[in-house]
């Protein structure tokens, strides 16, 4: 979610996103090695695929998690919620 998508929900409504998106940085950390240690065997196995997307993208997806985490706990700074 943006900025101005979040600026728009209601208080409840971001302390219930700001409940479901909570952080959880071990899981995290381990799906990313995880899915680089699949697009090694698969640079090794066959070279540079068209499945080697798949992981890229899905890396993508949890490097971008903290970003929008930061963005909602910005935003209930300025609500001043807890």
């Amino acid at each position: 979610m943006t900025e101005q998508e979040l600026s728009n929900l209601s208080d409840e409504e971001l302390l219930e996103h700001a409940k479901k998106n909570k952080p959880s940085p071990i899981f995290d950390a381990f799906f990313i090695g995880f899915l680089i240690g699949i697009l090694i065997f698969g640079f090794v196995a066959d070279g540079l695929g068209f499945l080697a997307i798949i992981p890229l993208f899905l890396i993508y997806l949890f490097l971008k998690k903290p970003k929008q985490q930061a963005a909602i706990k910005k935003e209930m700074e300025k609500r001043k919620l807890s």
